[in-house]
């Protein structure tokens, strides 16, 4: 399809120019590159992570370049935003999965199920029961990972360590509801000791679930543009990444 030049220019933030697709491949480039040593630095296959570009606040066709460099999906941080974009002339034609990664209200809850194929971010009881309400009258199953605060950090959403069991316990009796794993957001510090921290406490937290409840819990979403080295050494196996593949965004309007 042919890329348009404008920028997005939604109401959550615009960017100042969308950068060429060269760029965003050279930046893919990079960012592989950055994925295979960290999977080398602790014996780990490249292929047991994968890679999401989060394009929020970027216009639709930072999904398109994403679906032409061979990725399946990509990260949205809020549904409206994301919703504009999927209906759009341009992302009506982009083949690619829309994942919610940002954090989800329950009145959103009709929306997140209908045009995304995935939510990362369901940390309560009264979500995940809107969320499977509405799969159900949509007659699919919507894939959820679970958001837990494995940071305790009163600045992220998540839901608390020690309340995940019970989390985990009444996602798994919803019947449209597929539980694919756990997600987190580490704390935003300078010093990347308290995001390895993090990302243990997540990986500790789905084994113990993983045994409680004989359930997989394959997927642990954790790691961002700057961390990521970190995450994957903690056994990450999605990082969601957008500043390093698109570039800063600017949020003045």
């Amino acid at each position: 399809m042919e890329v348009r030049d404008a920028p997005y220019k939604g109401v959550y933030g615009q960017q100042k120019g969308m950068i060429s697709y060269k760029e965003f491949c050279d930046n893919c480039a990079r960012l592989r590159e950055r994925v295979e040593n960290a999977c080398a630095a602790c014996a780990r296959s490249a292929d047991s992570v994968k890679i999401l570009p989060v394009t929020k606040t970027h216009p639709a066709e930072a999904a398109e370049y994403s679906a032409r460099c061979g990725f399946k999906a990509v990260g949205e941080n809020r549904v409206q935003e994301a919703v504009e974009k999927i209906t759009s002339p341009a992302g009506k034609t982009i083949a690619v999965e829309w994942e919610l990664i940002g954090h989800l209200q329950s009145n959103k809850a009709k929306h997140a199920a209908q045009y995304f194929a995935r939510v990362q971010s369901a940390d309560s009881q009264k979500l995940l029961n809107k969320l499977n309400e509405e799969a159900e009258k949509l007659g699919k199953t919507l894939r959820v990972l679970l958001q837990v605060n494995a940071g305790r950090d009163a600045a992220k959403f998540g839901a608390e360590i020690e309340d995940a069991p019970a989390l985990l316990e009444f996602a798994l009796s919803q019947k449209n509801i597929a539980i694919e794993g756990l997600m987190t957001v580490a704390p935003l510090d300078s010093n990347l000791d308290s995001a390895s921290a993090c990302f243990a406490n997540l990986r500790n937290l789905r084994d113990g679930l993983e045994k409680q409840f004989s359930h997989p819990l394959p997927e642990l979403s954790m790691g961002m543009s700057g961390d990521l080295e970190r995450a994957i050494a903690e056994g990450s196996t999605l990082v969601r990444v957008g500043t390093f593949l698109f570039g800063e965004r600017d949020y003045s309007l």
